[in-house]
């Protein structure tokens, strides 16, 4: 499935829908340039689970975190991490526990995904005009 968005505005709405398709233990991972719009669809994410999109920051320098809402938000930014570092640290608690897991740099572990995860790809096609590839079909 492929979306394009024009805007920040449009990429949060994108993120707004696809919460609407999260349940406990979803796992949603981010690949893309750096800003592409992964933390913008994060914004969109925690405001549909009743946060507020002005408290969502990239996690870059703390690797997760954590936002109540609805249903817990785990936020996991890996890009100052290294694939040796990502399988000491325990993520799969989260990844499998009673929240959502949103993870930018998904790459970096990609191989250790599991395969039912949502993977949203982002390209930059403009200053403000976003490609955006989801691996499923879903219902937005």
């Amino acid at each position: 499935m492929q979306v394009i968005t024009k805007n920040t505005q449009e990429t949060i709405e994108l993120g707004r829908r696809i919460a609407k398709t999260l349940i406990p233990s979803s796992i949603v991972a981010l690949f893309g340039d750096l800003g592409s719009g992964k933390t913008v669809l994060v914004k969109g994410i925690a405001e549909a689970l009743g946060g507020k999109a002005e408290n969502v920051l990239s996690p870059s320098f703390v690797l997760m975190r954590e936002y109540k809402t609805k249903i817990p938000l785990y936020h996991f930014d890996l890009y100052r991490i290294e694939k040796t570092d990502v399988l000491h640290l325990g993520f799969e608690e989260y990844f499998y526990g009673n929240g959502i897991s949103v993870v930018e740099w998904a790459d970096r572990i990609k191989d250790d995904l599991p395969k039912d995860c949502l993977r949203v790809n982002f390209y930059i096609k403009g200053d403000n005009k976003r490609v955006i590839k989801i691996n499923q079909r879903i219902d937005i």
